[in-house]
């Protein structure tokens, strides 16, 4: 067999010679740009010939700090089809969370749209070893800064010859981007993908029992760029020819809305809060070409799952990963011995993180003594994740083994049942485990009942002291615009569906449950909060 290396060249190369008439399309601030593959291709050749002019290093990062775009996908292949490092910023870290990571990967050059200069330039003098500023003009009115360091992105690639020939990256195993996790103890980790694991991670997309994407298809990635390479949509597009529409800077239901269906879009992919705060639009819209909701980033509630499945024909597929699993692990494809099934139980299904796709293995250990545990759908334990697209270890050997085994597995923190057939039923995180009385209460499961209520748009569950207890569950629950709901509700809805002794020791009502930079629950802030909190007539805990 010939030994060619799986890099991502081979995937721009491909998308260039047979995919040149399909269309791209990015909503901006002042309206929507169309361009073709053809077109963005030889921008891409341009812009990796600017990446030389502005004395980027060989293997240099590359960092990004934009939306959704055209141009983002520019950016995410000439930077590694170079030799470079892609490095996507999270626009929504903190501000010294933002400095740390861009020193930390010690970037030498920032790509920034426009309308995000506000969040940026107020840090620029705090970055160490960034040399240049980008601007990408996505229409905002937002006053560019007049330094010598800034440029206009339009003027470079004019002023650009383009790159001849192909892109050579002899060696797989090189760094072709990377990504910074905030879901660990301390400081951020940097997790690197090598071209290897981006081509790979790419076909997994393409699998029949999975998004299954194809030619014919129109993508919209709706998860953002900056969070794991956006579930490797991108890459996956490239490598299937699929047309492929980018929401731009405004991420309101109304506007994915809109763009799903003026574009007639068949795959789209996004957290949960994104189709949580779609799903009042459901009814005016034409939705029908959608044939695949790609969910993840936090467990899919089964309630919202349904709902679309009740409104438009089409649930949620649940994917589970992390920026470390690059980051599709496992996906909830229902099997052929699902088939007979009724409709309840297969909601079910649909609401578990499934099996483990192909490459990836996946084991259940129990966190206090490190054995292995059965797959019988009730013993729980830890996911550790071994394959080719999850991450040996952090950039810099950042956080030492906490995060990695001995023997080479990734820790990933999630806490689960596996039925016999390897599907991942998801219980906690193993920070967000409730010890009651000395027994485990999964938060995530009780979330999802609670979320069932039809009155309910959000809930989040978290541990409160207990003077005999030690821990019970608090429930955050947010209520739905012009419903009225009451903790007794609440609590008279749990008792058929959870054991008597899960049941909330008190009920909350909050006006949203806070996120994290990447769309999930922000439970630390929850238990910030309510740090101190005592049920009513409970002795305090001292």
């Amino acid at each position: 067999m010939q030994d060619r290396p799986l890099a991502l060249p081979h995937v721009f190369h491909r998308a260039e010679q047979y995919f040149g008439h399909k269309p791209l399309v990015t909503a901006e601030v002042d309206g929507e740009r169309t361009t073709t593959i053809a077109e963005w291709a030889e921008r891409v050749r341009r812009l990796a010939t600017v990446l030389d002019t502005l004395d980027v290093s060989a293997d240099g990062r590359v960092g990004t700090f934009g939306w959704n775009t055209a141009r983002h996908l520019e950016l995410y292949m000439a930077a590694p089809c170079s030799g470079r490092v892609l490095h996507t910023l999270n626009i929504r870290l903190f501000p010294e969370q933002l400095v740390y990571i861009a020193n930390h990967a010690e970037d030498e050059v920032v790509f920034v749209d426009r309308s995000l200069l506000p969040l940026l330039w107020p840090l620029v003098d705090r970055f160490e070893t960034v040399r240049h500023y980008v601007v990408i003009d996505d229409g905002a009115d937002v006053p560019v800064p007049d330094d010598p360091r800034v440029h206009d992105y339009e003027a470079l690639l004019a002023a650009a010859t383009p790159f001849a020939g192909d892109f050579v990256v002899a060696d797989e195993n090189t760094a072709a981007a990377m990504c910074y996790t905030s879901g660990t103890t301390g400081n951020p980790k940097g997790v690197v993908y090598s071209h290897r694991s981006a081509v790979l991670h790419a076909l997994i997309t393409l699998i029949a029992d999975g998004a299954a994407l194809s030619e014919h298809d129109v993508v919209m990635p709706v998860v953002p760029m900056f969070h794991a390479n956006a579930w490797g949509l991108p890459y996956g597009c490239l490598l299937a020819g699929s047309s492929i529409v980018f929401p731009g800077p405004n991420m309101t239901p109304q506007a994915v809305a809109r763009l799903l269906e003026r574009h007639r879009v068949t795959v789209t992919g996004g957290v949960p809060t994104i189709w949580m705060g779609m799903l009042p639009l459901l009814a005016d819209h034409d939705l029908t070409p959608l044939r695949t909701i790609l969910c993840g980033g936090s467990a899919v509630p089964r309630a919202l799952s349904e709902s679309y499945r009740e409104a438009i024909g089409v649930p949620m597929l649940h994917a589970w990963g992390m920026t470390e699993t690059s980051p599709i692990a496992t996906m909830s494809v229902l099997r052929s011995h699902h088939a007979e099934l009724a409709e309840a139980e297969r909601a079910d299904l649909r609401a578990r993180q499934g099996q483990p796709v192909p490459l990836v293995d996946l084991r259940l250990v129990d966190p206090g003594t490190g054995e292995i545990q059965p797959w019988d759908d009730v013993t729980s334990g830890e996911i550790q994740a071994a394959g080719p697209w999850i991450a040996a270890e952090y950039y810099r050997g950042e956080g030492g083994g906490a995060q990695f085994t001995e023997d080479g597995w990734l820790r990933t923190g999630d806490v689960a049942a596996v039925d016999r057939y390897g599907s991942v039923r998801l219980v906690d995180r193993t920070k967000d485990l409730i010890k009651s009385g000395g027994e485990w209460i999964g938060s995530v499961e009780l979330e999802n009942e609670i979320m069932a209520h039809p009155k309910v748009a959000e809930a989040a569950v978290i541990a409160i002291p207990h003077e005999k207890w030690v821990e019970r569950p608090l429930a955050c629950v947010v209520v739905k615009p012009g419903e009225t709901l009451t903790a007794e509700e609440v609590i008279a809805h749990l008792e058929p569906r959870v054991a008597k002794w899960w049941l909330p020791d008190a009920v909350e009502f909050i006006d949203e449950v806070p996120k994290t930079s990447v769309g999930k629950f922000s439970k630390k802030t929850l238990r910030e909060k309510f740090g101190g909190y005592q049920v009513p007539g409970q002795t305090p805990v001292t």
